[in-house]
Parts: C-alpha cells; sequence; structure tokens
C-alpha cells in the first residue's frame, strides 16, 4: 500500500499538461524574434518516442527518490542545442503541446517525465527543466533546450554550449525551483490543468473546489490571438504540502500536474501551500 501511495505522488509530480502560449517573462518575448532566423537547432522536423511506465516501472522509481534506479546518479556532460519558433505549438513525445517560453528540454534517454539540473560549463549557470520530449537528433548533442531554458543558461545566440546534466526527482527540483524563482521575483506553482476554453478552466477548477480543496486560480496568457488558461494552485512553499496536495488531487482524479514558475500576482485569493 505504501509503494501505491507514492507511485501516485510520483505520476502527480511527474505529470504534465499542455501549454502553447508563451510566458509572461518579457525579456524572453523582445529578444526571441531576432534569434529565431540564428538557432542552429531549430529543424524543419522532429520525430518522438513516447515512454509508458508500468506498475513495476513505477516501484522501481518510488525505491530511488521518485528516480528510476538507473538513472537515479545519471551525470553526463556534452553539448546542448536549443528549439523553438520552428516547433512552438506542436506536440511533444509527452502529448503536451511544446511551450518555447517554458523551461523543459528533450532528451534520448532520461524518463518522460521527469526533471534535470543542467548546468553551462562555461559561465556556471544552473537551472531546472522538465524533460518532456525526445531529442536531440542532429550529431553528437546530448540535450535539446527550450529557447527559455537556452536564454537562461546564456546559450541562445550562439545556439549550442557544453552542458552538464545531471537526473534530479521531483522533491528535489522544487527546492531548486523556488530558488531560481526567488532570483526572478517569481513564485512556483502546481499547475492542474491548462486549456484553450475558459469554460473548460472554470470547470476544473469547480471540481477542485467542490471537494473542499483550496480554490485554484486562472492564469490566462494570449500568444497570436490564441489564449490559453492555466489552472494553478499556490504558492508552493514547502514540498510536504506539495505531496500531500497532489495526493488529494490523485484520488479525485486529477493526476496530469507540473511544477511551473510564473510571475507573482496580487490578487489575495491566492493561498500559500
Amino acid at each position: 500500500m505504501n509503494k501505491l501511495i507514492v507511485a501516485i505522488l510520483v505520476i502527480a509530480l511527474y505529470g504534465c499538461s499542455p501549454s502553447h502560449i508563451k510566458s509572461t517573462d518579457v525579456s524572453l518575448q523582445s529578444s526571441v524574434a531576432s534569434l529565431a532566423n540564428n538557432s542552429t537547432s531549430t529543424k524543419p522536423a522532429r520525430h518522438h518516442s513516447v515512454l509508458q511506465l508500468n506498475n513495476d516501472e513505477l516501484d522501481d522509481i518510488a525505491q530511488q527518490d521518485n528516480l528510476f534506479p538507473r538513472i537515479a546518479r545519471y551525470i553526463k556532460q556534452g553539448v546542448a542545442s536549443w528549439y523553438g519558433p520552428g516547433f512552438h505549438g506542436k506536440k511533444t513525445a509527452t502529448g503536451e503541446i511544446f511551450d518555447m517560453y517554458a523551461m523543459t528540454a528533450a532528451h534520448k534517454t532520461l524518463p518522460i517525465p521527469s526533471y534535470a539540473r543542467v548546468t553551462n560549463l562555461d559561465n556556471h549557470r544552473s537551472i531546472i527543466v522538465r524533460i518532456n520530449d525526445r531529442g536531440p537528433f542532429v550529431g553528437n548533442r546530448e540535450m535539446d533546450l527550450s529557447y527559455a531554458a537556452a536564454k537562461h543558461l546564456d546559450l541562445e545566440q550562439d545556439g549550442t554550449g557544453a552542458i552538464e546534466i545531471k537526473a534530479i526527482s521531483p522533491g528535489q527540483a522544487l527546492p531548486q525551483l523556488q530558488k531560481i524563482a526567488a532570483t526572478q521575483e517569481k513564485n512556483v506553482y502546481l499547475q492542474v490543468g491548462s486549456f484553450g476554453s475558459v469554460k473548460k478552466a472554470m470547470s476544473l477548477k469547480n471540481k477542485i473546489t467542490s471537494y473542499n480543496l483550496p480554490e485554484p486560480d486562472i492564469r490566462s496568457s494570449t500568444y497570436k490571438k490564441a489564449t490559453l488558461y492555466k489552472v494553478q494552485m499556490g504558492p508552493i512553499n514547502s514540498t510536504e504540502k506539495a505531496n500531500e496536495l497532489s495526493q488529494q488531487l490523485a484520488e479525485i482524479g486529477i493526476i496530469d500536474t507540473q511544477f511551473v514558475t510564473e510571475s507573482k500576482q496580487s490578487k489575495s485569493s491566492r493561498a500559500t501551500m
């Protein structure tokens, strides 16, 4: 039973939701246009292979700090590239929509979805990315970063760079995401859904509140006349509370969740987790 509960938590934390609209990071939005035509990594074609997890594999994850034993100590150095406008809005290997402004990455073998810390070996900047796609499929590159991830590592101008990849669990990812978010005047939230329809977003919000859980907030953003409505809970300030909330959500059938960093909002309706 303990293994089952932990497995549910892993699914809840590893889950993901479609998100094809830009983030609220103005600096990313203003500079992407000039870089899009110069990127060496925005190739016209990609292919994906979706990794399905069975119960035995989920048990293995639970036994090693929520990571597969075979990659619990995964550390590798190599070359990273980035992809952006050519794939923005297209499906990733997880089935979600690729958002070039989200902190994500493609990798050939790491579990999908999972988290990794990526460090630029030239300037020693580090970020946390969620692995949600397969690739890269060019040369000897180890990872394809989203545009946002590449920009935070200062790799977007050159298109490629030397990096170190370390696989980490969601439990390890959360505090590190919080530290990074704090330096950017952002918060970490648990995103429980993402929709192109405000009606669907409201339906999920009402479902959650009907079970006397903390009321989610709906954040909207627009890209090329399309609006995305993201249902988020938080800010998330405690791993223990995040685990508890994820378990409560899993019990009502909501398992496609993910940690996201967003600009702070002044709305008093946001409850701290």
